[in-house]
């Protein structure tokens, strides 16, 4: 192993190691942002007895398992949620590292910090049904340091102008046929600045992605419910998966689906 190849080896194991610490904190935003509670006070503890998480209790998986997925004092069940956050924030920090690093450090960096955002996008719409506009934000801001970095801004403005034409159009058009919103207008919001982050061609990879998850997953939950109890889903945890596959993988799956297309062709 050289040198250039240890070194990148350090930044894909240092990518891991502090994924998965942000991804500690990103449960703490998780769980107060809706409710309204500060990110820094009280510090982290038992939400069954108050008490107080010591520093060994707040290492990344390890003490999730340490402690048998319960609370040190009182025993109560810790959602497995809190360790299933760290180890996709540090898989995804990891991913970002060993993807773009190389090519743009600087992109890879923003890459990541957009994946955690989507992640809070994700878990926070699946149990409170809202966007918060701060991680919009920082998907935007990804979008932004794309067009700089990818040197193809015109996809990306394309995108970011797609994403706001087809979800105003899919808002407005509900409002208009069923008299209510088939969707939020955060999802609005989020779908622009998808489009601006991906760019048009990995922004329609990422809708049909989100749409077929979610009109799979939805039929299948109302079917199990009674016809009189259907409930509305949040579209936003499927906006935010989608996003995720095509932001890593989407010139692969573009790109493997182009070749099967020409060869059929020919």
């Amino acid at each position: 192993m050289d040198a250039q190849e240890f070194m990148l080896l350090c930044t894909h194991i240092l990518a891991l190691a502090l994924g998965l610490c942000v991804g500690s904190f990103l449960n703490v935003v998780i769980y107060r942002l809706p409710n309204h509670m500060s990110l820094s006070h009280p510090g982290s503890h038992c939400t069954a007895c108050d008490y107080s998480l010591k520093w060994y209790d707040n290492i990344p998986v390890l003490s999730y398992l340490f402690l048998g997925g319960k609370c040190r004092k009182c025993k109560a069940p810790i959602s497995p949620r809190y360790m299933i956050v760290e180890v996709v924030n540090g898989i995804l920090w990891l991913a970002c590292a060993a993807l773009f690093w190389e090519d743009s450090p600087v992109w890879a960096v923003t890459a990541a910090v957009v994946c955690s955002a989507l992640i809070c996008i994700f878990f926070i719409d699946l149990e409170h049904m809202l966007i918060f506009n701060r991680f919009t934000l920082i998907v935007a801001a990804g979008g932004i340091v794309a067009m700089v970095t990818g040197g193809r801004w015109l996809d990306h403005l394309i995108g970011g102008i797609a994403g706001a034409v087809v979800f105003l159009g899919l808002y407005y058009g509900a409002i208009a046929l069923l008299k209510k919103e088939g969707l939020g207008f955060g999802d609005v919001k989020y779908a622009a600045a998808a489009g601006l982050l991906l760019g048009w061609q990995k922004f329609i990879l990422a809708m049909l992605m989100a749409s077929v998850a979610g009109a799979v997953v939805m039929t299948a939950m109302n079917r199990a419910q009674k016809a009189d109890k259907q409930t509305e889903h949040p579209f936003g945890p499927y906006l935010a998966a989608g996003t995720l596959m095509a932001l890593l993988a989407g010139d692969g799956i573009i790109g493997w689906y182009t070749d099967l297309l020409m060869g059929m062709l020919i």
